[in-house]
């Protein structure tokens, strides 16, 4: 993946999904986003070196690539079904913002990519999904660990494995916390960040739903 943009335009967005800091190998984490938050106009953030071709198994246990989602709006966000936080705080927001579309507006199709292969197999995303508060339409992929790190590199997302020896759950995963909207043809339309809220998120889709 080419480098996407100045470092004057970059900013490390990392999920507090552990207790500290994770880096892999020695090496920083260098996940993308823009500079500006909320104020920004969402309709600036279509980069075409994010996002890119997937190979993963949903909830079913069925193979699927991005061409089973083409045709529609796609948000996909990144994360884990062991999460205790950022995770389902995303997902509730992403069903709090579709719940704020205009009438007649259609929310995107919604995907959860698990990276953490080893603990979310189709059956327990199958279940995680169902969440009551989590977006109705929410779909999970998961894979290999090379079909995920190849997934997460088309996107530029990062993530590693943290150890809690002392924990029950034995690791966390540290992984960054966006969410991209892929367009009908899954190019990038556009992504939001930590400081989005479900009201800029919402006030974004309904913009772009409706073009």
């Amino acid at each position: 993946m080419p480098a996407l943009l100045g470092a004057s335009a970059l900013l490390a967005v990392l999920s507090a999904c552990s207790p500290s800091p994770a880096a892999t190998n020695g090496e920083t984490k260098t996940d993308i986003a823009v500079s500006g938050g909320n104020t920004a106009d969402c309709l600036s953030r279509a980069y075409p070196e994010i996002g890119g071709p997937i190979s993963l198994t949903d909830q079913t246990g069925k193979a699927v690539t991005q061409d089973d989602y083409k045709g529609q709006f796609t948000l996909i966000y990144f994360g884990f079904t062991y999460c205790p936080d950022v995770c389902p705080m995303t997902l509730v927001n992403v069903e709090r913002a579709y719940e704020q579309l205009p009438d007649g507006v259609a929310p995107p199709q919604t995907l959860l990519i698990s990276v953490d292969p080893e603990r979310d197999t189709p059956e327990a995303l199958a279940s995680y999904v169902e969440a009551p508060r989590f977006p109705k339409n929410l779909t999970g992929l998961t894979g290999t660990p090379e079909q995920i790190r190849k997934a997460a590199d088309e996107f530029v997302a990062d993530y590693s494995r943290v150890e809690q020896p002392d924990s029950a759950s034995e690791y966390t995963m540290d992984h960054t916390s966006l969410l991209y909207l892929m367009d009908k043809d899954w190019q990038l339309k556009t992504f939001f960040t930590h400081e989005d809220t479900p009201e800029t998120i919402a006030a974004c889709l309904g913009k772009v739903l409706q073009e």
